[in-house]
């Protein structure tokens, strides 16, 4: 390797299907950032081979014999194990793949129900782009001297307007079902505004989650329904793999799903849901960008921004990637800015 060129992201595969373990591997294979160093046939095979070889990033399947991916990702070490990329079939699987999510996983590609080789080849692009996305942040974890962090802007910059809140959003995408958990739980069950959630999640996903968080939390949590009228003390979460927005009639301010665009990549899209907030519900806006890949949620911010509403975003030592809310404090349109755990006490002085 050539002096200064960047590391290959080294992947291990596990998977019970020799068939899946196959096609995985070429399809990763085939890109040059990526190099596989092997494969696993189930848990215990995984976590041999990850102390051993060492990889940046594996590939998990949820349902193995002998010891299945939930058992894997509780045996990873605290420090220094890889970054874990589910690979799980949502229509059977739901609930093991939010499991994971919550215990750790950096993200999840939606396994096809059906193994016909078109279709495991069509899930191609977006593994490869989330495996690159883990092995850059597995790689910055290794990097000792920190780079420089946005300046956090002055405290309590937005606190002559408490009290004119009349809508909460939030935005995130990787890390996001572990950030909505220590941030909901953290909020009191009289939570005075309705909360409305986008995360990047495929579809499938968003009512397991959603029930976790309403079990886990003393606000009401539900998946996100076409009509369903806000209130108090209610957060919903965008359906995975749907559009949603925000309409106001006279008193009533509810969510409705809208058509797909070609202007928005992803689906739910956090622009779609603050730019549709901030023209129905103007500066009575307060968001809140949290952990997550790229600017999703940047356009939306300055249209929020432009109407007079807030914007709250998560520093950065939380982060897992630390791509959207970097997007939005170095445009300027942040207010103030908190590690996830003191987001809900940041959320509740801006209100």
């Amino acid at each position: 390797m050539t002096v200064g060129a960047p590391s290959l992201i080294r992947v291990l595969v596990v998977d019970d299907s020799a068939f899946v373990r196959k096609v995985l591997r070429q399809v990763l294979s085939a890109n040059p950032a990526i190099e596989v160093v092997d494969v696993a046939l189930d848990g215990l095979d995984a976590l041999e081979k990850i102390a051993r070889l060492k990889p940046d990033v594996i590939t998990l399947d949820l349902v193995m014999p002998n010891l299945d991916g939930l058992g894997v990702l509780g045996a990873l070490p605290r420090e220094g194990a890889p970054r874990v990329i589910v690979v799980s079939n949502a229509e059977a699987d739901s609930e093991l793949g939010v499991k994971a999510l919550l215990g750790g996983a950096f993200d999840l590609v939606e396994k096809p129900t059906s193994l016909a080789t078109d279709r495991l080849f069509g899930l191609a692009d977006e593994l490869v782009r989330k495996v690159i996305a883990a092995g850059a942040v597995a790689a910055v974890a290794r990097v000792t001297r920190e780079a420089p962090r946005p300046p956090q802007p002055a405290p309590g910059v937005a606190l002559a307007a408490a009290g004119r809140t009349r809508l909460v959003v939030v935005g995130t995408s990787t890390g996001g079902p572990q950030a909505l958990t220590r941030l909901f739980t953290a909020l009191p069950g009289d939570f005075p505004v309705p909360i409305v959630a986008a995360l990047h999640i495929p579809a499938g996903y968003t009512e397991s989650l959603a029930r976790r968080l309403d079990e886990a939390s003393a606000i009401s949590v539900v998946e996100a329904s076409d009509g369903l009228e806000l209130r108090p003390g209610l957060a919903v979460v965008a359906r995975g793999g749907t559009q949603l927005e925000v309409r106001r009639r006279l008193d009533r301010t509810s969510v409705h799903f809208a058509e797909a665009s070609a202007a928005h990549v992803y689906c739910p899209s956090v622009d779609l849901l603050f730019t549709s907030a901030a023209a129905e519900v103007g500066s009575g806006v307060l968001a809140v960008v949290l952990t997550g890949m790229g600017d999703d949620g940047l356009a939306g911010a300055r249209a929020i921004h432009k109407e007079g509403g807030r914007i709250l975003a998560e520093s950065e030592s939380s982060c897992v990637v630390y791509g959207m809310p970097r997007r939005v404090l170095e445009a300027g349109l942040a207010a103030a800015q908190a590690p996830i755990d003191e987001m809900a006490s940041l959320l509740r002085t801006h209100l």
